[in-house]
């Protein structure tokens, strides 16, 4: 079976290499990225695409096919336009949960339709920078880009921080913006139901804690550096026709399952909440309860980490997510039941073909954050403060996922880091968001890794609004190419909110008109 992988460069390239070039530089071909190459072109851009994977589409394409939209009706222009292609290989006028294959198809073809090809295998390496704009980026294989603009869409902030413009990693303390949600936080929910004993020998503190469980209490509200757990959103089948066995990991450590075994037989019996339905007959597979998918603790060096680092994270990754269902499809310590039903279960055969049917894309759901000349905060997505320069609507719960385990007053394990907080309607956010901050780049946007506190940025973070503010993104590179390649902070605002609400963009929300379909409550999503 063929295993997956984060870093897998093209093949190098000699000094004598020819530089490619264009108005245009995008870094990433996940959906975001291909939604700015789209309105680059249609923008009359020319556009260069440059992916450090494999495969187009990220997330959306890479195991996350029942989207996280929060409110349809806040999203529209290119990101509606993708899901109604979806809808159209379906059938239907839109099509929200979706294949993996077919959302990368339907990119791709969409790519293919408009004449940008994608440069997969480039890693970014570094950025040259000259009288604060950047010049050419250089890439691991001895690659080069040059271009007049540059979008950054990587789901860590890369580029962004290779041109040495301002960021943050980790959870800002509450006192930083005068938020509440914000820093270390104890909430009830994907919380431990049951008591449960944290040491190697129960009762024993001499013994050692076991895996994944932190020394320490946290600080309610107190920023640190750490950031949500990843997982991967795993495509699942019963249908028997396509169904492939859940593999034994390369390195099964039994040890990092003992928690599971002490929750389940304490009581815990949700482990089958989480297998939302997509079409075909399939799951996305997502983290559900207290000790699920979600690899808690291991990620925090991810964000700012070496590709040839982060290659061994995401192993571990892997390692660990393959280990969780073959500790339920093996483990004696799991009921008879559910070890019955689980193996009814199994990974989409047609479906990740080259990577033994695993998703290729980790689910990152926090890295770099750009510290921009504005920062969204709780206080935006709940609209006690509205934006000005809006350029897209985001509708998602603020939501962040488990950052770490300790170990409580009464001697349990306890989580650390989730907060789902209900939003009254969507909001608007900020251009000022995408720029760094007047004086440090002048000629790159930043869609994905944008300027957002840890709490608000658990809202944003959605493919559909990654689309969103990737048009925008590319739109203001073009409006500001146009106008004699001035400075992305120098976009007229009213310029470049004309061409996104002619591009069908969803600017203001109208609480008296009609709403769509909502989807930002748990279990749903995350």
């Amino acid at each position: 079976m063929s295993t997956p992988y984060y870093f897998k460069p093209a093949a190098s390239v000699g000094p004598d290499h020819p530089v490619i070039t264009a108005d245009l530089c995008i870094y990433n071909a996940n959906a975001a990225g291909v939604a700015a190459a789209i309105q680059g072109v249609r923008q009359g851009l020319s556009v260069s695409l440059f992916n450090p994977g494999w495969h187009v589409g990220g997330l959306s394409s890479g195991g996350l096919g029942f989207t996280d939209f929060g409110n349809k009706a806040a999203i529209g222009g290119i990101a509606l336009e993708f899901y109604r292609r979806i809808g159209a290989h379906y059938g239907v006028e839109a099509e929200w949960r979706f294949e993996p294959h077919v959302a990368e198809k339907v990119l791709t073809d969409w790519l293919r339709e408009i004449g940008v090809t994608v440069h997969h295998g480039h890693y970014l390496e570094s950025a040259v920078v000259r009288d604060g704009r950047i010049a050419e980026i250089v890439f691991s294989h001895g690659a080069r880009a040059r271009a007049s603009y540059f979008i950054d869409a990587s789901y860590e902030g890369d580029l962004l921080a290779a041109a040495g413009a301002s960021f943050t990693v980790g959870r800002d303390g509450n006192a930083t913006y005068g938020e509440t949600l914000n820093g270390q936080q104890v909430y009830p929910k994907h919380q431990f139901n049951f008591p449960v004993d944290p040491y190697v020998r129960p009762g024993d503190p001499s013994s050692g804690l076991l895996p994944g469980i932190e020394p320490g209490a946290p600080e309610i509200g107190v920023g640190d550096h750490r950031v949500q757990a990843y997982n991967f959103r795993v495509c699942m089948t019963q249908n028997e026709a396509i169904r492939v066995p859940f593999p034994k990991p390369a390195h099964y450590d039994r040890s990092r399952y003992e928690l599971l075994a002490r929750y389940i037989a304490a009581g815990w019996d949700q482990m089958f909440w989480k297998f939302d339905t997509i079409r075909g007959l399939k799951t996305d597979t997502n983290n559900h309860g207290a000790v699920s998918s979600d690899f808690i603790g291991e990620n925090y060096a991810w964000p700012t980490a070496s590709h040839a680092e982060r290659e061994k994270i995401f192993q571990a990754h892997v390692n660990y997510h393959q280990g969780l269902w073959w500790f339920y499809r093996t483990d004696p310590s799991v009921p008879a039941d559910v070890q019955a039903k689980v193996n009814t279960w199994g990974l989409a055969g047609d479906e990740f073909t080259d990577t033994g049917h695993w998703p290729n894309q980790l689910y990152v759901r926090e890295a770099r954050r750009l510290i921009g000349g504005f920062v969204m905060t709780e206080h935006h997505c709940l609209s006690k403060t509205l934006v000005e320069d809006v350029i897209g609507l985001a509708a998602y719960t603020m939501d962040s996922h488990n950052c770490r385990r300790f170990v409580d007053e009464h001697g349990h394990v306890r989580n650390e880091g989730d907060v789902q907080v209900h939003l009254p309607k969507p909001y608007g956010i900020s251009y000022r968001t995408l720029v760094p901050q007047r004086g440090e780049v002048a000629n790159l946007l930043v869609p994905v890794c944008l300027s957002s506190s840890h709490i608000a940025y658990g809202s944003i973070r959605m493919e559909p609004v990654f689309m969103v503010l990737a048009q925008a993104a590319a739109t203001a590179a073009a409006l500001a190419f146009k106008a004699n390649q001035v400075a992305v902070q120098d976009v007229p605002y009213a310029d470049l909110r004309r061409q996104l609400e002619t591009d069908k963009q969803i600017l203001v929300w109208n609480d008296g008109l009609p709403h769509g379909d909502v989807n930002d409550s748990s279990p749903i999503g995350r």
